[in-house]
């Protein structure tokens, strides 16, 4: 499986499915997750060789229509990538507070440290 499979496995549940890749659709139904890669630490071996796996650091945003309800749903998710079988999960720094005037949409960011397997 990739690293985009488990993490859609680990944080769909959260959200009815409503967890999207890099941007949600137009008029998405609240709540729902973005998740999208932003970097990563690249590894290699002396010999060459790639290891059997990935590391990635992974953003999470999660979306809704009032903040408390945003947060509860980011400490979920966050919950969820940790305890996920396949994932090893390290979150980078704590949560970021958004607002989305136009669609007055709450938001919350956070960033982890994922390593999956290839």
């Amino acid at each position: 499986m990739s690293i985009d499979t488990l993490i859609a496995a680990a944080l769909s549940p959260l959200v009815g499915g409503r967890a999207y890749p890099d941007v949600a659709p137009d008029n998405p139904v609240l709540p729902y997750i973005v998740y999208q890669q932003v970097g990563g630490a690249g590894l290699v071996f002396q010999e060459g060789t790639l290891p059997d796996h990935e590391g990635c650091r992974i953003q999470i945003a999660t979306w809704g229509a009032r903040r408390v309800d945003v947060t509860a749903l980011a400490k979920l998710a966050e919950k969820a990538l940790i305890d996920a079988v396949d994932l090893q999960t390290e979150p980078l720094g704590g949560r970021v507070s958004d607002y989305e005037q136009d669609t007055k949409r709450y938001g919350a960011r956070q960033d982890f440290s994922i390593w999956a397997p290839r």
